[in-house]
């Protein structure tokens, strides 16, 4: 498993599709390497497919200190938010660790995004 998911990561269901260097990182999702959302959308556009936004932005938050188990557990927190809606790649958009009196917590966003052939 990757060591932590970053704001810009990609997660993808296939990763095969295009060639794409990806590494697992939970159940049949992994985080393509080297490629933000603009990187992979021009890559998909060269090849005349599709890489668009599903819906809106999903947020989770936790408390205590940031660290990789914990986005880990975010991340599948998000996949439950967006269970029933058909997609194949999430972007994290954002992470933010922040303190109120003293207390740390985060807050992860994701868009849920989708690579297709046609419109």
């Amino acid at each position: 498993m990757p060591q932590e998911i970053q704001a810009g990561t990609i997660l993808i269901k296939k990763s095969q599709l295009f060639g794409l260097e990806s590494e697992p990182y939970f159940g049949s999702w992994s985080v393509v390497r080297a490629l933000d959302g603009f990187a992979l959308d021009s890559q998909v556009l060269a090849a005349g497919w599709q890489f668009f936004f599903m819906g809106a932005e999903v947020k989770v938050m936790f408390l205590g200190a940031l660290g990789a188990k914990k986005i880990n557990n975010a991340f599948r927190r998000i996949l439950g938010k967006m269970r029933g809606h058909d997609f194949n790649c999430i972007e994290v958009t954002e992470i933010i660790a922040k303190r109120f009196l003293g207390v740390p917590y985060t807050t992860v966003s994701a868009h849920s995004r989708h690579i297709q052939q046609s419109v």
